[in-house]
């Protein structure tokens, strides 16, 4: 029998132990990044850039193992994934919400990402993969997809759970979930940074409100595809084309 001391202290370690694996490191690279290498007039990019079909298949494949590893530690436990909002009763209403969700996101971001690359404190990011393959628009739908469900299931879902697991105040799991969101998008720049902490706190605020990662899913998988299809479209009038 697992005392609560014990248990509290195994919950943090397999948070640590999580995001350390995934997240955290991202971050701290992110930062090491942003503070070391230009800013102003810099390209970065936010998927990838395999120039290969196979490797762009094998990176979506195994980016999906720490999702599976949080399903797997959430059914271990007993709690299933029905704890963070993983299955599939309310499917419609949990695309509706994402859709809604997507849109003021949508808004806000693209205001954020023209004003700071305007501003020189973001670095133009190119958030398709290799452009003129038939695989281009694979690529993208698999790329949204890995980046939807690891940075929902993890960064939101997962950890918001957990903390408040460990007696952390709503508000507080929020903010430490939407900082290290923002964190690990420093490699964009400080836009990159103050926007996605901004999309931390309202996703926080959806999953806390409603236990659900669905909608934050389904609109991060929209505000990825939208921001590719964009940038193919209309990429040589984007500001910061080169």
């Amino acid at each position: 029998m697992v005392d609560a001391k014990t248990n509290r202290r195994l919950l943090a370690e397999e948070v640590l132990v999580v995001l350390s694996l995934t997240f955290l490191a991202s971050a701290v690279f992110a930062l090491i990044s942003v503070l070391t290498q230009p800013v102003k007039g810099a390209t970065s990019y936010a998927a990838s850039q395999a120039p290969l079909f196979v490797t762009q298949l094998a990176q979506f494949v195994f980016g999906l193992a720490p999702v599976w590893l949080v399903v797997y530690l959430l059914r271990r436990s007993g709690e299933g994934v029905d704890a963070i909002g993983l299955d599939t009763d309310d499917a419609r209403r949990d695309a509706f919400l994402g859709a809604a969700l997507f849109v003021v996101i949508a808004v806000g971001g693209l205001a954020i990402y023209y004003g700071s690359v305007k501003l020189g404190v973001n670095r133009f990011v190119v958030p398709s993969p290799p452009l003129g393959h038939w695989w281009t628009v694979p690529a993208i739908l698999m790329n949204a997809t890995q980046a939807a469900l690891t940075e929902e299931v993890l960064v939101a879902a997962f950890l918001i759970t957990r903390l408040q697991q460990l007696s952390w105040s709503p508000h507080a799991s929020i903010v430490a979930s939407a900082v290290l969101r923002g964190s690990y998008h420093l490699y964009q720049g400080w836009g990159g940074f103050l926007g996605n902490v901004a999309m931390g706190l309202i996703f926080g605020w959806v999953f806390a409100r409603s236990r659900r990662a669905w909608p934050l899913i389904v609109a991060h998988f929209l505000l990825d595809v939208s921001a590719a299809i964009g940038y193919v479209l209309f990429r040589e009038r984007l500001p910061g084309f080169s």
